[in-house]
């Protein structure tokens, strides 16, 4: 049966290829050639024209697409108070091509929030769409988990658990903001517990004196921290991912070393999970999810425009099945298809050439 409420039945994990004409804009931008408010005229245009699409296409819940932003998880991080985005050196590399090397510190205490520009992209969505206004952001996790102590002045935060305290509350501020402006469903793009599954980034966790087995724990605490304060109505879903950049990808392993700690003691409602490669793993880890917890299969690749058959997106839900009851499931693609404003290798007709095919094969598995 279908779903009345998110995660849909087909959805999607929210950014998409970017259109020439905002490339162009942005590039514009950058050399200072228009002004902000030239900018934002083609960001509103050309947001508008890709909700009506991924209407159009079916999708019951429907985003902006990330286009006013550069990277998925930067442009949230550096508006909080006490945090700045920089240009630094990579530690956690993709395997090939890898984006500029765009860093987190913090530069003051954290547990404040003055406000954010991302609200106001929200709201621009919910007064576009006939659909559900959905919103991603990145998981907290994702201020520690590339940099750990690197990034954190022991002059601010000489103890680490006075960290993690205040990045909560930041984020609960925020979660409750976008949550008075009138969002019901929110994302937290948590790529962190997935890099935990691959035993080299484990093993540099550890050379870096942390605890590979302690984070998910901590993490887990901090993500329920973020979303304590959330109206009973509002969804919280978590998007579980290896790296997306260019086609590129980051981290491999299956679920199993976080599985337990990821689907019972995090208080989400639904997890959107890679599923499109032998780097994820079986589905024998969708054992732990618990009734009444949403999984969203992520079996069609964003990395290539190979148009998967029906038959074999079919056949992968029976497997899935297994594990997990057939109506806590539902379907996606793996990530995004643009996790930065490059874009992932594949044509735009190609991704909505795949988003048709979730809808069509959701309604054929779980009826209209």
């Amino acid at each position: 049966m279908q779903r009345t409420k998110p995660p849909f039945r087909a959805d999607h994990v929210g950014s998409l290829l970017r259109p020439k004409a905002l490339k162009d804009a942005r590039a514009q931008r950058e050399r200072g050639e228009i002004t902000p408010e030239q900018l934002k005229v083609v960001e509103d245009r050309e947001i508008s024209a890709v909700i009506k699409k991924q209407e159009d296409v079916g999708l019951k819940a429907v985003t902006d697409g990330e286009f006013r932003r550069a990277f998925w998880n930067y442009d949230f991080l550096g508006a909080l108070d006490g945090a700045q985005a920089y240009l630094g050196e990579r530690k956690i590399k993709f395997q090939g091509v890898n984006p500029k090397p765009m860093m987190m510190r913090v530069t003051g205490k954290l547990g404040t929030f003055s406000g954010h520009p991302m609200i106001e992209h929200f709201k621009y969505v919910a007064a576009h769409t006939r659909v559900v206004p959905k919103m991603t952001i990145p998981s907290p996790s994702s201020m520690h988990f590339r940099y750990g102590r690197d990034a954190i002045p022991e002059s601010i935060y000489p103890e680490m658990g006075a960290f993690y305290a205040d990045l909560g509350q930041s984020y609960r501020k925020a979660v409750r903001a976008f949550a008075d402006a009138g969002c019901r469903y929110l994302q937290l793009d948590e790529v962190n517990l997935a890099y935990l599954c691959d035993p080299s980034l484990r093993a540099q966790v550890t050379e870096r004196g942390e605890s590979a087995e302690e984070l998910p724990g901590i993490y887990a605490k901090l993500i329920n921290s973020a979303i304590s304060d959330i109206p009973p109505d509002m969804t919280i879903a978590m998007h579980l991912c290896r790296g997306n950049f260019q086609s590129t990808f980051v981290a491999s392993g299956g679920y199993e070393p976080v599985a337990e700690v990821l689907f019972n003691s995090i208080n989400v409602h639904g997890y959107f999970m890679e599923y499109d490669s032998d780097r994820a793993g079986g589905f024998e880890p969708l054992r732990f999810v618990p009734k009444g917890k949403t999984v969203v299969l992520g079996l069609v690749t964003s990395k290539s425009g190979r148009l998967e058959s029906k038959d074999e997106l079919k056949r992968r839900i029976d497997e899935a099945s297994k594990f997990i009851d057939l109506e806590q499931l539902c379907l996606s693609p793996q990530c995004g298809f643009a996790s930065t404003e490059e874009g992932n290798i594949l044509a735009e007709d190609e991704q909505w050439a795949k988003l048709r095919t979730i809808v069509e094969v959701a309604e054929e598995v779980w009826g209209h």
